[in-house]
């Protein structure tokens, strides 16, 4: 039976709610916060029954924010498929992201977009801020896109994108890239960029030579889209979730 001393009106237990994100058992919890590992809104706490507001307070472990249920905040990643448009509603009628979501309370956002004919991973939440800085380019942060092409490939062409090529809206460049595979005269590649201009990964290819017949993306940042079949959702991992505000400084 839950210890109804745990909650008041000033707050849960800080074992408590690390207990509940995962971190570890409340006796491990407890054992964190005595070495002073537990930060709560920037400054370190080493008293054990520090209580505080999960749904306000930023909480690290060893410099990593963690997040909790109690927060109420949703974190998803969608294997979005062809022919879906990344916004929560379209006017036109089109299948889009809401779709997925229809009939949840949560107001989500769709971080970033994706092409209407590119799949893959696409992550949807309630957590405005972390939306926003993801999205943002003066994060950097990366995205993974495979692309098939027709080859042959140049074995000096990665070498040339992660150099930069001049697009018409101005100069790109990859930050890896690399041959993943090949069927025939398809080739596989992918591309990692932080770059977000509109349909960048196929401008990028069409201007060297090798316009895209398939374009799926598989990561954003830290996050992989991994098994996830189109279409579907899954909710991101507390371990996810923590690299996600580390990747923008939260």
């Amino acid at each position: 039976m839950p210890d109804a001393s745990d909650n008041d009106a000033q707050g849960v237990r800080l074992q408590k709610v690390l207990a509940a994100a995962g971190v570890g058992s409340r006796r491990a919890s407890e054992a964190l916060i005595a070495a002073g590992r537990v930060e709560v809104d920037g400054k370190v706490v080493r008293t054990l029954g520090t209580r505080v507001d999960p749904t306000t307070a930023v909480i690290k472990v060893d410099g990593s924010r963690i997040t909790t249920a109690e927060a109420g905040q949703v974190y998803l990643a969608l294997n979005k498929p062809s022919g879906v448009v990344s916004s929560m509603s379209d006017p036109e009628g089109r299948p889009d992201l809401g779709g997925y979501v229809r009939g949840r309370r949560e107001r989500l956002f769709h971080v970033g977009r994706l092409d209407a004919d590119t799949e893959g991973l696409i992550l949807l939440t309630n957590d405005g801020e972390l939306a926003h800085r993801l999205a943002h380019p003066s994060y950097e942060v990366l995205k993974t896109y495979v692309a098939e092409v027709p080859g042959p490939v140049a074995p000096a062409l990665g070498r040339e994108l992660r150099a930069g090529i001049e697009l018409e809206d101005g100069p790109v460049r990859v930050d890896s890239f690399r041959v993943v595979g090949r069927v025939g005269t398809r080739v596989m590649v992918e591309v990692v960029l932080h770059e977000g201009r509109k349909h960048i990964v196929r401008r990028l290819l069409e201007a060297v030579g090798h316009p895209v017949k398939r374009l799926v993306r598989t990561h954003v940042g830290p996050v992989a889209m991994g098994d996830l079949r189109p279409g579907n959702l899954r909710v991101l991992t507390t371990a996810e979730i923590a690299a996600l505000y580390h990747e923008v400084g939260l």
